[in-house]
């Protein structure tokens, strides 16, 4: 069953009197469980598709669905509380507050989600042990390494369980030995059951995934797909709408 559903989304902006289609006339699933790669070159639209499908934008035209909510009816606040709860973000440059040890950057996602403080920390604790660093609690930012933040950083996308996360060049300030650790420990969560997304333009990155969405000039250029073995794109998508009909 699908997590999100995409159709027909497009996301147009008007420069200088020019219409510029970000996105054009895009369709895809994403199920639970899936791990997936977006992949294009700069410009190619793969960006704007992760904000819009992470309730960070929103579409010109289309329709998305996420966990059966329609998301062009939900209100700012009901957005917020779905970015909050139901997704998980990590960035190529970690985003972690300086001020804060690696304990209270992850207990972040929690401060509105009512839980009490102890909570918080008990659950901050999990997901820093599920990436190998709860040694590493008491520590500040700049006291680890980049790789060690961007495992902090991934533990704070988990720590909500949220249905699905997305990874924006989750290795692009890395070192190639410290970005296989961390594609390492994508493909173990991803194992273990979770939804991902990774977002990039390298297209080795995107080789760890099973499934390969490629973007460019804002539509799906090309697709590999194991669900959908020995069917080229337009017999995947005349398949897909039989069984939504179904």
């Amino acid at each position: 069953m699908a997590l999100i559903e995409v159709r027909n989304v497009s996301k147009l902006y008007h420069l200088g009197g020019e219409e510029i289609r970000a996105l054009d006339d895009v369709s895809l699933d994403i199920d639970g469980g899936e791990f997936i790669s977006i992949i294009g070159p700069s410009g190619s639209g793969k960006s704007t598709l992760m904000h819009i499908l992470g309730c960070l934008d929103s579409p010109t035209h289309g329709t998305i669905k996420l966990d059966d909510t329609m998301i062009e009816n939900a209100t700012p606040h009901q957005l917020a509380r779905i970015r909050n709860q139901k997704i998980g973000f990590v960035f190529q440059f970690f985003n972690l507050l300086p001020k804060l040890n690696v304990l209270q950057n992850v207990e972040l996602p929690m401060v509105y989600s009512g839980f009490s403080s102890r909570e918080r920390r008990e659950r901050a604790l999990a997901a820093l042990k599920l990436v190998g660093l709860e040694n590493r609690a008491r520590h500040r930012p700049m006291q680890i390494s980049g790789g060690q933040q961007q495992r902090v950083a991934i533990a704070r996308a988990l720590v909500n369980n949220p249905k699905i996360v997305f990874a924006d060049e989750p290795t692009g300030n890395l070192d190639s030995n410290t970005g296989e650790a961390i594609l390492e420990l994508f493909r173990k969560l991803s194992q273990e059951g979770r939804t991902i997304a990774l977002v990039t333009h390298d297209p080795e990155i995107a080789a760890v995934t099973p499934r390969r969405i490629e973007i460019r000039d804002g539509k799906i250029a090309k697709e590999v797909d194991p669900r959908l073995a020995g069917l080229d794109r337009g017999m995947a998508v005349q398949k897909q709408n039989a069984n939504q009909v179904a």
